[in-house]
């Protein structure tokens, strides 16, 4: 739990309604939510492994709130990105009748936002502690209908405020769109497509029968629905590392997520791998951009039985690999 929270809370500060809905918005944060009416919360989270541990802790747990719902409270726990977090405050703000609370790391720009609302809401004086704040307002009535987030149109793709790469595609990923064959195989998995950019490029070659879009982000995944009107592409809202297709798959592209957070951890890179080398048939091949520095080459050839490197560029580095070797589910 938030200690700024349960400070508000323990101290009489910040009163819950005593009936309704209290949505927590991106809790990943938090360690627990142990002072919020369990029955009533609503865990607000797009990111499937986080959304799938607060259901097993018995939370409700949803990527979006359905539309039509309403909210007697909602706490907004700040991202990183400031245009995210503005939408999240403008979708709290628009759905609450009660208290819309927000609780924010001074490096996530609290301070900053704080400004900015008290232009537009009455805000509650600060709860200060852990390099932190927390502060509320009142939902009813307060319109942040400016802050809401906008889709931008890129390769004629679509994209949101705080999906990755939100501002261009990922130069590796366009890297190994250029790269992929002409034929790459009837049935394809982009893991962790985000918002579609290399699934958009494989639907384009020859051959192609299906393209499976697996992605941990709601959002991101979203986005890529919006914009591929494609039948042969299939969505699925999942972890790329332990999803499995209907049936043993002929190729697999990815662009592997590396970081934790702010600290770069190879071992996500690696658990792709795996992934890649249990979903794809005997004979199946895997395309693979990673940076530089990242250290894949012992994972790929433990994982295959011929692995080349393609091509690159003084940042990124493309991976051919075939006939894996690891035994599939």
């Amino acid at each position: 739990m938030s200690p700024r929270l349960s400070l508000a809370l323990e101290g009489g500060a910040l009163r819950l309604p005593d009936e309704g809905v209290i949505a927590v918005f991106d809790p990943r944060g938090l360690v627990g939510l142990e002072a919020l009416p369990r029955d009533r919360v609503l865990v607000v989270e797009p990111f499937f492994p986080d959304n799938r541990r607060w259901q097993e802790q018995g939370f409700q747990a949803v990527p979006h709130v359905a539309p039509g719902t309403r909210l007697a409270a909602a706490l907004v726990v700040l991202p990183r990105s400031k245009a995210q977090a503005r939408a999240r405050l403008a979708e709290a703000a628009a759905l609450t009748d009660g208290p819309v609370i927000v609780d924010g790391l001074k490096t996530h720009g609290v301070d900053s936002l704080m400004k900015d609302l008290r232009a537009r809401a009455d805000l509650s004086p600060p709860v200060a502690k852990a390099h932190g704040k927390l502060f509320w307002f009142r939902g009813a009535g307060v319109d942040l209908s400016d802050w809401a987030a906008r889709d931008t149109r890129l390769d004629g793709l679509v994209t949101r405020p705080g999906v990755f790469s939100a501002d261009a595609a990922d130069p590796g990923s366009r890297l190994l769109a250029q790269a992929l064959p002409r034929r790459p195989g009837a049935r394809i998995a982009d893991l962790g497509a985000g918002w579609g950019y290399l699934a958009a490029a494989v639907l384009t070659r020859d051959g192609v029968e299906a393209v499976h879009l697996v992605e941990a982000d709601a959002t991101a995944l979203d986005c890529a629905r919006a914009a591929i009107d494609d039948p042969r592409a299939r969505f699925h809202w999942a972890d790329a590392t332990d999803w499995t297709p209907p049936a043993p798959l002929d190729g697999v592209v990815m662009n592997p997520p590396f970081h934790e957070g702010r600290a770069a951890d190879a071992g996500l890179g690696r658990a792709f791998i795996a992934a890649a080398a249990r979903i794809l048939a005997p004979q199946g091949r895997l395309w693979m951009v990673a940076n530089r520095h990242l250290p894949y080459e012992a994972a790929l050839r433990d994982a295959f039985r011929d692995v080349t490197e393609l091509p690159g560029d003084g940042r990124f580095k493309l991976f051919e690999a075939a006939r894996p070797t690891r035994p599939r589910r």
